[in-house]
């Protein structure tokens, strides 16, 4: 009802009932939708405020078909963990490669030609000219297809799709940013993006929890990240096998809290990482005081067109695809079914 009536309504400015009948014969509760909505038109309840998600205005428009693979060829590939690589690709056509650009959190879809496509974040800079990466953890068919290509193979891309970090809403602000295992990847170009431009924001703290030592990643690049003015790097693991050296923090990365220096009064917030990591970094943030407008979430998940066509990644009025994946927590914190 409020898939077809309501929430097609607002995005498209069309129902998206076609009128077939199939969710009445088949429901099997037998509830009726054409008898529901006769029966609200004839005795509507009481007008009452409701808060209706907006979509954001799209910033940029693709110049080629959104459905079509560009050809990108792998340029390197660097390994982060047993299961995770940082691949390096560029365009085969270079006129492509030249027209090129994205923002901090949005992401493409990789397509391996005869097994399927995913849509995977992309953790290089911004500013990077001429290739960009994307790190993958091998976890299903096209991951898995992909960590068995080597430099050379060609892929397909579609993208860049989606709305990223706020940088630009956070400049002159402090940032503190939580990121849970795979999460950081995400948030990688948040912190290049900062680094690059370090005179346009305030404090910068980094929180970032991994189950163990072994499934940290971007490991060589935490000293260049200690090195970023008025930066602070925080490290923790939720546990350390035997015989693992660790110097750090053992716990799950809320524990970290404790050590913010960041003054939420003029800050926001970027956190990515697994759905229960998030929710509870949400929840102790809000308890110290932290309000949802400043809380921005990137909710990767069962993304597969890219484009909100097919309606995988849809919570009630959100295309996680297209409106998203980056999110404020104020706008999204009321969606039916809760977001995490």
């Amino acid at each position: 009802m409020y898939h077809k009536l309501t929430y097609y309504q607002q995005q498209f400015e069309a129902p998206g009932c076609v009128g077939c009948g199939r969710c009445v014969t088949t429901c099997v509760k037998q509830i009726d939708p054409v008898d529901i909505v006769a029966r609200i038109e004839a005795d509507p309840n009481p007008e009452k405020d409701v808060k209706l998600y907006t979509p954001p205005e799209k910033k940029v428009t693709l110049e080629i078909n959104p459905w079509e693979p560009q050809k990108a060829v792998i340029k390197s590939v660097k390994d982060q963990t047993p299961d995770t690589r940082t691949y390096t690709f560029a365009f085969v056509d270079p006129e492509v490669q030249e027209a090129y650009t994205y923002d901090p959190g949005v992401f493409n879809m990789i397509n391996i030609f005869g097994i399927g496509e995913s849509a995977i974040s992309i953790s290089s800079s911004a500013d990077l000219k001429g290739t960009f990466q994307h790190t993958v953890r091998a976890v299903g068919n096209v991951t898995n297809a992909l960590a068995e290509l080597k430099e050379g193979d060609v892929v397909g891309i579609r993208g860049p799709f989606g709305f990223g970090w706020p940088v630009e809403e956070a400049k002159g602000k402090d940032v503190l940013l939580v990121a849970g295992g795979i999460g950081l990847a995400p948030l990688r170009p948040v912190i290049k993006h900062i680094q690059a431009h370090r005179d346009q924001y305030g404090k910068f703290e980094i929180l970032y929890g991994s189950r163990t030592p072994e499934g940290m990643l971007f490991i060589d690049e935490y000293d260049e990240w200690r090195r970023i003015p008025d930066t602070r790097l925080y490290l923790t693991v939720d546990m350390v096998p035997p015989g693992v050296e660790w110097g750090h923090n053992i716990g799950v990365v809320t524990t970290l809290f404790n050590n913010i220096k960041i003054n939420s009064e003029n800050a926001i917030v970027v956190t990515c990482g697994p759905d229960i990591m998030m929710k509870f970094v949400v929840l102790d943030l809000l308890k110290r005081g932290w309000s949802p407008e400043q809380i921005y979430v990137s909710l990767e998940r069962r993304m597969s067109c890219g484009i909100k066509k097919c309606g995988n990644c849809q919570m009630g009025p959100v295309f996680v695809c297209q409106d998203g994946p980056v999110f404020k927590y104020a706008d999204i914190k009321d969606l039916p079914g809760g977001v995490f």
